[in-house]
């Protein structure tokens, strides 16, 4: 294991690369600002020919996220297509008509199952449970949600959980996801269906959304993911078997402050496998 530094630029990283999997939420934007030089990067590799898909954790729909980029000043020409783990949860919804389904997040994540045939029912009812987030992500934890988790586990229900992540960034503060009551739920014995990173059927998505704008089936090898979590991030894309670049401003940036290079027993305590390169924001 090598001594990692950090690098300057993606054009450093990115010859003979054909297609970049971008993480979004400390990427992209920090959840109430865009960061340019990221979306320039982006753009500007798609100029060169490059294939940018957004691969991302939010517990909505594609469209939905698209419309929140807009919002954040993210132009539709950073990228080429959008894939959420909300996708993936919509299509477990739409393969289980008639069944009843709890849902447990904020009002703000109703994309999860706006025109679909789901029958909504509180949880002594219900079949299975979706969750896409706390009630209130402001203020609450994993663990006020302990009681809850205990009477699903009782019931045997399945949790649908639509956002792996812990938790993300909200400007300068850190906020607990849906991850954070999964996890929860599994260490109780609750049996978790996680969609989103680091599970493969978001990467499998991206790849067919890469492949069908390429016209041709994409080599690994010449795929680079980006992101800034070691638990979603890099260890999707390692298991996945693609490059990752990690940029450090994200969710672990107090870990990084101040380094210019890491040694190889920093490597291993930070990360476990490394990535194959540093960056501390996505610039070109």
């Amino acid at each position: 294991m090598t001594t990692l530094h950090f690098a300057e630029s993606l054009r450093e990283l990115v010859g003979g690369v054909d297609v970049v999997l971008s993480d979004i939420w400390g990427v992209v934007h920090n959840g109430l600002e865009s960061f340019p030089e990221a979306c320039e990067a982006l753009h500007t590799y798609r100029s060169h020919g490059g294939t940018v898909i957004l691969i991302t954790n939010a517990p909505r729909p594609a469209d939905s996220v698209q419309r929140q980029l807009r919002k954040l000043g993210v132009a539709d020409e950073t990228y080429d297509a959008i894939v959420s783990s909300g996708d993936l949860t919509r299509l477990y919804v739409a393969d289980h008509p008639g069944r009843k389904m709890f849902w447990l997040g904020p009002e703000r994540d109703n994309s999860i199952y706006r025109g679909l045939d789901a029958m909504l029912a509180p949880m002594e009812e219900a079949d299975y449970i979706v969750c896409t987030g706390l009630y209130d992500d402001e203020t609450e934890t994993a663990e006020d949600y302990r009681g809850m988790m205990l009477k699903a586990r009782e019931r045997k229900l399945t949790l649908i959980c639509a956002n792996p992540d812990i938790v993300v960034e909200r400007g300068d503060r850190l906020i607990y996801c849906a991850g954070a009551i999964a996890e929860l739920y599994r260490e109780l014995g609750g049996e978790v269906i996680f969609y989103g990173k680091p599970h493969r059927p978001i990467y499998e998505r991206a790849m067919a959304l890469a492949g069908e704008r390429q016209g041709h089936q994409i080599d690994r090898r010449r795929v680079l993911a980006i992101g800034d979590s070691v638990r979603t991030d890099l260890t999707g894309a390692r298991e996945f078997g693609i490059d990752c670049l990690f940029v450090t401003r994200g969710i672990h940036s107090e870990e990084f402050e101040g380094l210019d290079q890491l040694d190889p027993a920093s490597v291993a305590e930070l990360f476990g496998h490394p990535p194959k390169a540093l960056m501390r924001e996505l610039k070109w």
